[in-house]
This record gives C-alpha cells, sequence and structure tokens, in this order.
C-alpha cells in the first residue's frame, strides 16, 4: 500500500504554490472486537489516535514548522502596518478615473473627427460608392468572383480581440438585414463616416488597452473598428440594430418617464393587436435603466397591464420591462375606447412622480398606440400640458386607414411629438425609432457632447455575429459614448442627430488596476453605477455553466444590496448612490466553495466616486489580521516597490523549504498523481480556498477537507492545510499557508485503523467501527463527511445521511445553522402546463394554439421569413419542458461552534433510544461521530442544504 502527497504553499502577497508529491508505505493492522455501548473514553482514545497521526503527517510533511522557525528568526526584522483603507479607495480611484478618461479622450476624438467629416460632405442622392460590408467580405459567387461590398479584406488572428480574425489598418460597416445595402442615405453616411479609420487607427496606437471602437449612425449602418467579418443566423438574419442597444439610447437620449397608452378597444381585434403589442414591446426596447414607465390598456375603462403598480411609474430595467412584456400576451380588445380619460391618467400619472423627485427632471412623454382617435382632445392638454408642452405625445397609428390619421397628426404637432403609422409588423421597428430623435433635440440644439457610461453587459448579438467561441464565454464591459450631431448652419437649428460614437472597455481591464496584494485574505473591491447596479464586484455571477458558459437573465441588473444583503438599511448602497467617500462597517457571512461553506467575519468598507463617470468605488477590508500586514527589510530601485518587497522577503524566508521537500521525496516512491486528482483543486483565485480556511482557524491547527468536484470518485483527494501567523495576538497577519494534498483512501485508512485502538491488556476491544451495530464516521465543521463505511455518502452533508442525529446536533447546539440568501439565483420552471390547460377552455387560444403548432411548422421547414420573429421564438421555447428562470433563494449553511469539544446524545425514535457521540479531533477542524446501528430512525426527515425559492405577494393598492 501505499500514499500520496502533493504540499501547498502560498504566502498572503505573492499568492505562489510549491508542489510536491511524496509517496510512504503503510501497513495495515486489523483490529477485532465486539460492541457493547459507546464509551465516551473510548471514542477519545479514537480521535486523540487519529488526531495526533494526522497532525504529525500533516506538519511533517508540509514543512509547517520549519516555516514558522523561519518567520520566527526574522521577527525582529519585520514590521507589522495596518492598511489605511481610505487612503486605499482613493489611490484606487484615481487609476480608475485615469484609465476611464484615456477612453473618453478616444471616445471625443471620433466626435470631432464625425462632425468635422459630415460638415464637410454635400449629400449626393445618386453616389455610388463600394465600402467593405461586414457580412460579405471575403465571399465569392458561383465564378469565384468578390460579391458586391464584399472585396477581399486581410483578417489576421489576434489575441487581443477574443483571438478573432481582425483587420487593425481598416474598419467594417453591418447594415441591418431589414435595409438596403445601398439605400442613399446608408451610403452618403459611409462614405463621409470613412474618416473614421484614421481615428481609430490612431486611438489604438495611443492606447492599445483599447478594444472595439464604432460609430452607430441614426441612419442605422454600424461601423465597427478593427474590421471584423459577421457571420447571419442560421436563418440568415443578424439580429443586431446599433440604435437599440443602451449605449446609443443612453447618449442620444436624456432620461424619460414615459407612459404607454394601448387601445384595446373593440376595433384593435386581430393583427391590429399584435401589431400594438410588437410595437410597445419595441418602445420598452428603447429604455434604459435611467428611465421610468408604465403601461395603460384602455377601453371604456382604464387597465393598468401591472395592476399592481397602478399610479406610479417603475425603472426600466430588464426585470422589470420583461414583466411587463409577460403581461402584454394577456391584452384581449373589446368594447369602446374612451381615449380622453386614459389621457387624464396619463398626465395625471407624470406630474405626481414628477412631484417625488424621482425620475426625469425635464423629459416626458405619452406614447400613444391606437387605431384612431374620433377627436382632438384639446381640453385635456390645455388643462394639462399647455402651454409649457412639458410632456412630448407621440401617437402611433396602427392599420392602413388613415381616417383618424388627422387627429392624431394635431396631436403630436401640438405637443412637441411625432406621428408614425404602423401598417405591418416590418415597419414597427424603424417607426419606433423615430421617436429618439425628436426626444434628443434639446441636447442637439444646445451642443450638449454629455458623455455617457453604461452598466455592465454583454451584447449577445454582437457576439453570436462574431461568432465567439462560447467555451471561452462572452466578457462583461463597459462603453463609453458621445453623441455626433450636425454642425452645418442651415441644420443646426433643427436638431439633427448624425449618431452615436463609442469604445467598449473590457471590466477585466479595471479589475487589473486593483491591489490585490493590499486588501489581505478576504478583502476585495467593487464598483457600482449611479443606478445601484453592480460594475465588478467578486460575488457578481453572470454565467452559469450548462455544458458550457451561459449569459445569466438580469445579471446586468444585480444590486449591491443583493450581494451585500446584511446591509438591511442600504447604508452602504446610498453613500455609493449618492457618490459620497466615507466608512461603513457590519458583520457579514462570506460563502465560499459555491456557496456551501461560510464564514463569519467583520468588514470595514471604504468608498468614494469615480471622477468623470457615474461610478464609484469600493473596498471590504475584514478586521483582525485582514487589516494588517508585514513589510521585510528588502530594497529594490523599480517596478511596484511594496509588492516586491514582499515577495523577495518570501523568497528569502522560504528558501530553506525547497530543499526540505526535496530530501523527502528522494527516499519516495516516484509515482504521482492522474490528471483527475488534479483537477477542481486549486482555483485562481487571489488566495486559494484551503487557504482562506486555514487563516480563519486556531493558529497551529490544521484545515481538512475533500474538493467537492472530486468528493464522489475513487481517487479523490483531502487538502490539509495550516496558517502561519507571524506574531501571536489577532492583529498578527496571516503571513503564509502551507499544506499537504494526500489521497483520500490514504486519510481514511488512517481514520480506520485510530478506531481500532482500545485500553484492553488482551487486545479484545470492547467496540469497534468494524461492528455492525455502530455507524462511525468522520465530519468537518460544516457538517460535510469525509470518512464513512459507504464510500457513495462520502461528500455528502451529514444531515442527508443522518437526519434524527444532525437535529440533535442543532438542538444542543453543537452545530449552528446559518440562513443566506441567493438574489442571483437560478430555479426551474416548468413551462406549457398551464397554457395547455387553458387550450380547451378558452376558443381563443385554442386558435392560439393552431398558429404556434403552424409556426413550428414552418420553422421546421424554414418557412418562417414571412411571420412575426418574436411568435417564433415563443414557439419554440414552448417546446420544452422547463426552463431556467431568475428567482431569489433562501438556504442553510451549518458551523460547528468552537467551544463544544466533545458530547453525547440520546435520540428517541419509533419505540427505541438512539445514541450517538461526538468528539473533536484535536488540532483540527474535524470531529468523529459515532452512531448506535441498533434503533432505526430513517423514518426521520433529513436535513438537507435544498435552497428554497423565496415566493413574494405582491399588494394591489386602492387609488381614490
Amino acid at each position: 500500500m501505499q500514499k500520496n502527497w502533493r504540499v501547498l504553499f502560498s504566502h498572503m502577497c505573492s499568492t505562489s504554490f510549491l508542489l510536491l508529491w511524496i509517496f510512504v508505505g503503510l501497513n495495515v493492522v486489523e483490529v477485532a472486537g465486539s460492541q457493547q455501548g459507546i464509551p465516551l473514553s473510548v471514542v477519545k482514545l479514537w480521535a486523540s489516535a487519529f488526531g495526533g497521526e494526522i497532525k504529525s503527517i500533516s506538519a511533517k510533511y508540509s514543512g509547517s514548522q520549519l516555516l514558522q522557525k523561519k518567520y520566527k528568526e526574522l521577527e525582529k526584522s519585520v514590521r507589522v502596518e495596518e492598511i489605511d483603507g481610505v487612503k486605499l479607495v482613493k489611490n484606487l480611484a484615481v487609476k480608475m478615473e485615469e484609465m476611464f478618461r484615456k477612453k473618453a479622450e478616444a471616445t471625443r476624438r471620433l466626435v470631432e473627427a464625425a462632425e468635422e467629416a459630415h460638415h464637410q460632405h454635400e449629400e449626393n442622392p445618386d453616389l455610388q460608392y463600394e465600402y467593405f460590408n461586414a457580412v460579405l467580405i471575403n465571399e465569392v459567387d458561383n465564378e469565384g468572383k468578390n460579391v458586391e461590398l464584399g472585396g477581399e479584406f486581410l483578417l489576421e488572428p489576434n489575441d487581443h480581440f477574443n483571438n478573432l480574425s481582425v483587420n487593425l489598418s481598416l474598419s467594417v460597416v453591418q447594415v441591418p438585414t431589414n435595409m438596403y445595402n445601398k439605400d442613399p442615405d446608408i451610403v452618403n453616411g459611409v462614405y463621409w463616416s470613412e474618416a473614421l479609420n484614421k481615428v481609430f487607427v490612431d486611438n489604438f496606437e495611443r492606447d492599445p488597452t483599447l478594444i472595439w471602437q464604432y460609430f452607430g449612425s441614426a441612419k442605422g449602418f454600424f461601423r465597427q473598428y478593427p474590421g471584423v467579418k459577421w457571420h447571419p443566423d442560421e436563418h440568415g438574419v443578424i439580429g443586431f440594430d446599433c440604435r437599440n442597444r443602451k449605449w446609443y439610447i443612453q447618449a442620444a437620449t436624456s432620461p424619460k418617464d414615459v407612459v404607454i397608452l394601448v387601445d384595446v378597444s373593440g376595433s384593435m381585434k386581430g393583427l391590429r393587436l399584435t401589431i400594438a403589442r410588437q410595437t410597445v414591446s419595441s418602445i420598452l426596447d428603447t429604455l434604459g435603466d435611467d428611465d421610468f414607465f408604465n403601461i395603460i390598456a384602455y377601453n371604456q375603462e382604464i387597465h393598468y397591464v401591472e395592476p399592481c403598480l397602478n399610479g406610479t411609474l417603475v425603472r426600466a430595467d430588464r426585470t422589470n420591462k420583461d414583466h411587463f412584456r409577460e403581461h402584454l400576451d394577456k391584452l384581449f380588445a373589446k368594447g369602446i375606447g374612451l381615449l380622453g380619460e386614459a389621457l387624464n391618467e396619463a398626465f395625471t400619472i407624470l406630474n405626481d412622480f414628477n412631484q417625488t423627485g424621482h425620475g426625469s427632471v425635464c423629459s416626458q412623454a405619452i406614447m400613444l398606440v391606437t387605431d384612431g382617435a374620433t377627436e382632438m382632445y384639446d381640453n385635456v392638454f390645455e388643462k394639462h400640458n399647455w402651454p409649457e408642452r412639458k410632456v412630448r405625445i407621440f401617437p402611433y397609428l396602427i392599420g392602413r386607414e388613415s381616417a383618424f390619421a388627422d387627429n392624431l397628426k394635431w396631436m403630436a404637432c401640438a405637443n412637441k411629438g411625432y406621428f408614425s403609422q404602423i401598417s405591418t409588423l416590418a415597419d414597427v421597428q424603424e417607426n419606433v425609432m423615430r421617436y429618439l430623435h425628436v426626444m434628443s433635440r434639446p441636447k442637439v440644439i444646445d451642443h450638449e457632447h454629455d458623455t455617457v457610461w453604461t452598466e455592465a453587459y454583454v451584447d449577445s448579438a454582437l457576439s453570436q455575429a462574431h461568432k465567439l467561441n462560447e467555451k471561452a464565454g462572452p466578457s462583461l464591459m463597459t462603453t463609453v459614448a458621445m453623441p455626433v450631431f450636425s454642425t452645418k448652419n442651415e441644420t443646426k437649428n433643427q436638431g439633427i442627430l448624425l449618431g452615436v460614437v463609442g469604445t467598449d472597455i473590457p471590466l477585466q481591464e479595471l479589475m487589473k488596476l486593483i491591489p490585490k496584494h493590499m486588501l489581505g485574505i478576504h478583502g476585495y473591491a467593487f464598483a457600482i453605477t449611479n443606478n445601484g447596479y453592480i460594475l465588478t464586484h467578486p460575488d457578481l455571477r453572470p454565467m452559469y455553466q450548462e455544458g458550457q458558459k451561459r449569459r445569466k437573465p438580469n445579471y446586468s441588473s444585480v444590486d449591491l444590496s443583493e450581494v451585500e444583503w446584511e446591509d438591511k438599511d442600504d447604508t452602504l448602497r446610498n453613500a455609493m448612490v449618492n457618490r459620497r467617500t466615507g466608512t461603513f462597517s457590519m458583520e457579514v457571512k462570506k460563502t465560499v466553495d459555491r456557496g456551501r461553506r461560510v464564514l463569519k467575519m467583520h468588514n470595514d468598507y471604504y468608498y468614494t466616486d469615480i471622477k468623470g463617470t457615474p461610478f464609484s468605488v469600493g473596498v471590504a477590508l475584514s478586521r483582525g489580521h485582514g487589516k494588517y500586514f508585514f513589510r521585510g527589510n528588502v530594497s529594490v530601485e523599480a517596478g511596484d516597490r511594496e509588492l516586491i518587497k514582499e515577495v523577495l522577503f518570501d523568497a528569502v524566508v522560504t528558501a530553506p523549504l525547497e530543499a526540505y521537500w526535496t530530501g523527502l521525496a528522494l527516499n519516495k516512491s516516484e509515482d504521482f498523481l492522474t490528471a483527475e486528482d488534479k483537477e477542481g483543486v486549486f482555483n485562481a483565485d487571489h488566495f486559494p480556498l484551503w487557504y482562506k480556511r486555514a487563516a480563519e482557524q486556531v493558529p497551529g491547527t490544521f484545515i481538512y477537507s475533500i474538493p467537492f468536484s472530486t468528493a464522489l470518485e475513487n481517487k479523490s483527494v483531502v487538502l490539509a492545510s495550516t496558517a502561519i501567523q507571524l506574531l501571536d495576538d489577532r492583529k498578527s497577519p496571516i503571513v503564509a499557508a502551507v499544506g499537504i494534498q494526500m489521497k483520500l483512501e490514504f486519510f481514511q485508512r488512517k481514520f480506520w485503523t485510530a478506531c481500532r485502538q482500545c485500553t484492553a491488556l488482551d487486545g479484545k476491544c470492547s467496540i469497534s467501527c468494524d461492528n455492525e451495530d455502530i455507524n462511525c464516521y468522520l465530519i468537518d465543521n460544516n457538517g460535510f463527511i469525509l470518512v464513512t463505511e459507504e464510500q457513495s455518502q462520502t461528500g455528502l452533508f451529514f444531515g442527508e445521511v443522518e437526519g434524527a442525529v444532525m437535529n440533535k446536533l442543532l438542538q444542543m447546539g453543537s452545530f449552528k445553522r446559518i440562513t443566506l440568501y441567493d438574489y442571483q439565483a437560478l430555479c426551474k420552471e416548468y413551462a406549457g402546463s398551464s397554457d395547455s390547460a387553458r387550450t380547451l377552455s378558452d376558443p381563443f387560444s385554442v386558435v392560439k394554439w393552431l398558429l404556434t403548432e403552424l409556426v413550428i411548422f414552418l420553422l421546421e421547414f424554414n418557412l418562417y421569413s414571412w411571420w412575426n420573429v418574436d411568435l417564433s421564438v415563443k414557439a419554440q421555447r414552448s417546446r420544452g419542458k422547463t426552463m431556467m428562470v431568475p428567482c431569489d433563494t433562501e438556504y442553510p449553511a451549518f458551523v460547528s461552534e468552537r467551544t463544544i469539544k466533545e458530547t453525547t446524545g440520546n435520540i428517541e425514535c419509533e419505540g427505541c433510544i438512539r445514541s450517538f457521540v461526538i468528539q473533536q479531533i484535536p488540532s483540527s477542524n474535524l470531529f468523529m461521530v459515532v452512531v448506535d446501528n441498533k434503533c432505526d430512525c430513517s423514518n426521520a426527515p433529513p436535513v438537507t442544504m435544498d435552497p428554497i425559492e423565496i415566493m413574494y405577494i405582491l399588494y394591489e393598492t386602492q387609488y381614490v
């Protein structure tokens, strides 16, 4: 028999670790015995024997005592300092401000170049111009010739751009699928915007950290640098229109309050209601996180689409917009339309909301989606909107008839709005977009080149068009954008928006600025937007794994209060949203190991704003050793002096370890663990999990655990680690952590050998774990099983196996249940059951079901192009049985009580009493649990760690 070792070492600044395998032979001794109860003295003997040997092995092969001795020798040449959190966060803010400033300057240079190029250009409706179309480049026809608007376009792979093949000298132009490539407006725009190529290249040479730079035209085309080939989806479509991206909308318009009125009178039945729903959905697409909205359906009565939110406006984040979209499907047409009452309600909401001080200060609008108006309703406008005309009216006439068009046109003109007529589903997108130009006029006329910054996001449509490697996963970014205006004298007063320029900033670049070596073991930095949404935070989880990395819904609107949820009063969040500088502290429960374990600590927060942006940055430092670090007496001449000093000091102190480990290895077998053993043991975090957990244990003790990813494999491993402390007090920093990785089977053999020991002189033990009448377990301080006779139970939570015993341990205080919350969870939801039931009772649902099945048929035979795209997507979704949806969950974690070293207990089951003993393993985080197996308690419910979805109850407010 042999045992395998891997030695782990990490220092708190360099976070490097050395690996070494050591193999030692082992003879197993069989001990027989019989069971006569569970004597506490015997269990204590077993625990002492196992604890002593496993600590001796861990200390010897990790070199922990040698390392502790070396640090003690140099104790006088080391000084301990407290981290200045205020200074740290301010320095970080300055670095981030400088990085953001460079990106904004690059964007401003693009604005100046675009406006000058347009100023010099004379519109020519007959202009013929060959440009590089992003979809057509390098495409050839049947004869092998380059297609029109294609041509040879040199592309080379580039690591800086996700290893895509790009052209660093030229940009490409993408035109939406539903637009004509040679439309005169597009050709003219493409022609004058060619001047941006030189600025794109110059910006990239000045700042090589830049990634995508682009110009989104108000006409619909999108110029992107560096040049890259775009790929349509399987249906030949690219679902990308730059004008409905958040960066475009935010730069083109000011924050706005919007009430959408939808006519659901009897005349809106059929296709008109379908077009109306799509129009409302498209309007929602143009709203961003800085906007507020509500939707009212009207006939002879007023119906709030979401009854629980009547009389107010809500933020237009993704969650709210998706929620309202679901309610749009429930609208049906009947009765007559009383528009006057609906307009009165809309004006009242906007006025009342404005009085609260929330939302937009001056930009408000009513979107009217209807098939006609029988009168002008000038009395309503005179009462609410004239003469100031603060609220713009945007009527959308649905259908081909124009009988009532004049009334709607008059409403738009009398209230500084814009009239559009939408006859088909294909007309919706372009007609909805027109209102943005009207809303942007004040900014254009005043020539306000406001710099806007988006929240963290992933542009999935762009990623799909670029055919990004799905295994790598899309990366989060923020965008800095600025509007481009016409500066021609003849059009200056008309307020013409030419488009928006922007550049993307990967959040990875932001994270590179964080001085991780100054944050301690559990410290971290984070940043949020002025809406409280997370820009970067270690607990933000934008991806979820399901065979490949996939983007979570609603990842861009995760609020700071949802990860720092212990701050019940939102003190930290509100201070940062209001861009203040200050400090805050609170007790926190930090989850590690994928939420299965929890560490309790006290965090101090330091925060300030990032000048020139809407962002704020914060730093969290854990009290105690987490706020202290040491400086060794070494000298350096260049680079990051503090970091280099600490790394050099590490090198001096740890130099003897290499020889020590090598000496151990030379006398052992050269056999190595397989790749399966290594998988998942280490992570890329600043401090590995084994380091973090060791730091929270009593100095001198080892912490043992099984990586969950390998717990059920026969070749699993056990990690054993301990922290090295410089001084014997709480303020002393943890200077290093060191440990070993051993084969689980070796670890388990050591345990079973210890459990066969006894004090009987004749060697016949009264009790042994080999007896069938008792079950022996080795669990850690979070209740997870490391050793059990049933191999399949290894790695499971103890409460799932011994529910009755775990419940008793909780009642006795040996373990504590800690309630945790996950506001970024995904829950499975069964789709289709309620719809299928409704089809039997509702004749309109029967028709809808038939249409859905027809769409599925058309999709399967690629005969889909004439149908509503949204409906086709829903048809595909409806075929799946389950779908993952965002949800909030509550779940437990369990922690042992450190002061309780041993205890016994009895459990009353069905007609019998089951006894057990729990004994702490000395110098470790482990507990031996011996349970009487003669009394059956299998009917007792298990204690699980399963999350429970939090269900919220909305109460409808009545307004009189």
